[in-house]
């Protein structure tokens, strides 16, 4: 019984499958018609389709590395685990409108000076009625268009590939190695900043004490003019240079300090945007007894040493007591280290990845920073001390002692200044960035798209769906009755089928004659069989 039914079943479905293609056949001259409409809708948009040009420029972009302990990564074999989200975060920097804005800039100053304008597309505005020069979008409606420039991540490589579309090939690449430019110095930028800010300040800290050194300069001048006294002894000379000596010291190092609190009010105006807490807590944990007692030791030394060598004993750096004075103070330096990385190692394990950079810049210039205050009071203990012996002097060499005091200070300070800024400048030119363009974007020979056999294609593959969907939707609401199938789907009784019989017989064949004459036939065997089934049926007549 099983097997019957599964014969039923599978002549159910291949009558269907012929039924559906009884449609098809029924009606191929609409089929034929949709579908060479939707090829020739499909040729004439490929013919007349613009041809894009693609153009990629590629970076390497690297996670910025240090040398320090509190720089370095707590266990370099793990330090690549944070490479997705920095290349992540980077890309983001890319698509910012502000990165899109100074490529807009660049590609606008690209425009005005090349001579041939036909070759760019996107940089004109097309709402514009104006020719020439006058039709370029603003800086701003072209940052929006550079929205849709690709900027993706090679999967598992520190390498971004960004991608430009246009009809121009020319503008196409511009665009790809313009934008892999302006990035690449928007990133040197960032990496450069503290340094910049540093240089900015010592160099307004530069001419400041020119001046005043000017100034000084000139009133020792007048003043020795106006019949003063013109000379020192060389007791009281020995004693005012090594005063001016640590004067200037004391005064650099108060400017190294200005320099190093607007570095911290950067790094904590940074920190504060994205971890508000996080930059007082560092700072008390820098300032702990133990990280202070150390700093202090090692500027006590350090001062020590330059007491030492500024009384002309003939000390020089290979001397035994300066030898023991780096000594100490190596020892202490590693001991410090010791203790950040210590302290380090507890702050990381709950920084945000986002910050831990950060974080790092600020431990380290919070160290110094307080290194700085330490040398400071060190340095004005001795400035006291010289003080004291100076004030000795004779009433009469007081005040050109003075004066030969401050102009040797504010020399000496100038030349100190000067050796900072310079060696500013050279850290800042020197800093690199962590972004290399390992290959620039190319004029593309071949458009990347369209694709017109792949348009033709899909056009073919439409025009037949549209066509065999018309022709059963129509089959679908026509309620005509076209094949015996018809009506056993409508679930008629039927009482008997009648063969058509026009070739059995010509002219006016009635029922009564074809069953009298021709009672062998197959028509009279049918229309007996329905008198039958009729005579013995319940049918209202």
């Amino acid at each position: 019984m099983a097997e019957e039914q599964q014969d039923v079943y599978d002549i159910h479905q291949a009558n269907t499958f012929k039924d559906y293609l009884r449609i098809i056949r029924a009606n191929w001259i609409p089929v034929s018609l949709i579908t060479l409409a939707g090829i020739m809708v499909a040729i004439i948009y490929a013919a007349n389709a613009v041809d894009i040009y693609k153009a990629t420029a590629a970076l390497k972009i690297a996670r910025p590395q240090g040398g320090s302990v509190l720089t370095s990564p707590l266990l370099p074999e793990f330090q690549e685990w944070g490479n997705d989200r920095f290349i992540a975060n980077e890309i983001e920097i890319m698509r910012s409108f502000t990165a899109r804005q100074l490529v807009a800039i660049t590609l606008i100053d690209s425009f005005y000076r090349d001579p041939v304008k036909k070759r760019y597309y996107f940089l004109l505005d097309k709402k514009s009625n104006a020719d020439n020069e006058n039709n370029i979008k603003s800086a701003d409606a072209l940052a929006i268009t550079l929205s849709d420039v690709a900027i993706d991540q090679k999967r598992g490589l520190d390498i971004i590939e960004i991608s430009a579309l246009s009809p121009s090939p020319y503008e196409a690449a511009l665009i790809a190695n313009v934008y892999a430019e302006q990035y690449k110095m928007l990133n040197l930028e960032q990496n450069r900043n503290q340094l910049t800010l540093v240089t900015d300040f010592l160099d307004e800290q530069r001419k400041e004490k020119y001046d005043e050194l000017n100034a000084a300069e000139e009133t020792l001048r007048d003043f020795q003019e106006k019949g003063g006294l013109i000379a020192l002894d060389e007791r009281a000379s020995t004693l005012i240079s090594v005063l001016a000596q640590f004067e200037a010291q004391k005064s650099a190092t108060q400017v190294d300090l200005m320099a190093s609190n607007k570095v911290l009010e950067n790094l904590r105006k940074e920190l504060k945007a994205q971890n508000p807490r996080m930059a007082d807590y560092l700072t008390s944990l820098t300032s702990q007894k133990y990280i202070t007692a150390i700093q202090e030791e090692i500027a006590k030394l350090e001062v020590n040493k330059q007491v030492a060598v500024s009384r002309k004993d003939g000390l020089t750096d290979d001397s035994p007591v300066i030898q023991e004075y780096d000594r100490k103070i190596n020892e202490l330096r590693k001991q410090l280290d010791k203790e950040l990385e210590v302290l380090k190692a507890g702050i990381f394990a709950s920084s945000p990845e986002e910050v831990k950079e950060l974080t790092q810049k600020i431990i380290a210039e919070e160290v110094r920073n307080q290194s700085l205050e330490t040398s400071i009071k060190e340095l004005d203990k001795i400035v006291q001390g010289y003080e004291a012996r100076f004030m000795k002097l004779p009433k009469n060499a007081i005040e050109l002692a003075r004066l030969k005091r401050n102009s040797e200070a504010l020399e000496k300070l100038y030349l100190l200044v000067e050796q900072r800024y310079q060696e500013a400048i050279i850290n800042e030119q020197s800093q690199p960035g962590n972004v290399l363009i390992i290959d620039d974007a190319r004029i593309p020979s071949n458009p990347a798209k369209p694709n017109r056999t792949l348009i033709i294609i899909i056009g073919l593959l439409l025009g037949a769906g549209l066509a065999v969907g018309y022709v059963f939707v129509k089959n679908y609401f026509d309620d005509t009755v076209k094949s015996p199938d018809d009506i056993e789907n409508r679930k008629i009784n039927v009482l008997a089928w009648i063969p058509h019989f026009e070739s059995i017989i010509a002219g006016d064949a009635s029922v009564q004659f074809i069953v009298d004459k021709l009672p062998d036939s197959i028509p009279s065997e049918a229309f007996r069989a329905l008198r039958t089934r009729i005579q013995f049926s319940r049918v209202n007549t």
